[in-house]
């Protein structure tokens, strides 16, 4: 997939969040201070494949996550299809590299990654594109890597128009854990975990749902 045939709704995914972008690292960039669950699990991620790992953050936003990852040893790359995330990225998070890119046709390398997160970027694909988007982080995963994701349980969609005062035109997808998990071993991944939770005070008003696999 290449830039002139990229879906138009991924194209108003990244006019979307190139507007909101500075609004958006200044509400959501501290988000992990308050909740315990999502630093247990990254956590975990990095524990699990060692000091030094290299690890993708796909749909990366304004790099807060990756920096988390970073400042306890690996070696992150974040991806994002928004470039203005990409640009505050770069500037807040230097430890971090950083590349514009799709979902379904990340700019990486076969097996690059020792493991990779996906934290509340596939609510904006199609439930058509699970699939792909899952088969494109298991080619850029080593054998036995690791994928976390995370995303809203549910069955609706929610489309947004009006952001923090911007003007948007984007969808929020909520999936049940059964909708990933089986999107996630078509894409050739084993499920290790599955778990949910209900909104801390500080979120959404909406309930949490994480899943990590292996590729194989």
């Amino acid at each position: 997939m290449g830039e002139r045939d990229v879906p138009e709704h991924h194209s108003r995914v990244r006019e979307s969040y190139d507007a909101v972008a500075e609004e958006y690292a200044a509400r959501i960039g501290g988000e992990l201070a308050y909740k315990p669950l999502d630093r247990a699990l990254l956590g975990a991620l990095v524990e699990a494949v060692g000091p030094g790992a290299a690890i993708a953050d796909l749909g990366c936003g304004p790099g807060h996550v990756a920096g988390w990852l970073a400042a306890r040893g690996a070696r992150l790359v974040g991806v994002d299809l928004s470039p203005g995330m990409v640009a505050l990225g770069r500037r807040e998070h230097p430890e971090v590299e950083f590349r514009a890119g799709d979902l379904l046709e990340l700019p990486a390398a076969n097996g690059e990654f020792d493991a990779a997160v996906a934290f509340y970027s596939v609510i904006h694909l199609v439930t058509e594109e699970l699939p792909a988007a899952f088969a494109e982080a298991r080619r850029v995963l080593r054998a036995g890597g690791l994928l976390l994701t995370a995303f809203h349980v549910g069955e609706e969609v929610r489309h947004m128009r009006d952001w923090w005062g911007n003007t948007v035109d984007v969808e929020f997808h909520f999936r049940e854990s059964g909708v990933m998990v089986r999107a996630m071993v078509e894409a050739g991944f084993e499920i290790d975990a599955r778990m949910e939770r209900a909104p801390y005070p500080e979120e959404a008003e909406t309930r949490r749902g994480y899943v990590l696999a292996r590729a194989i």
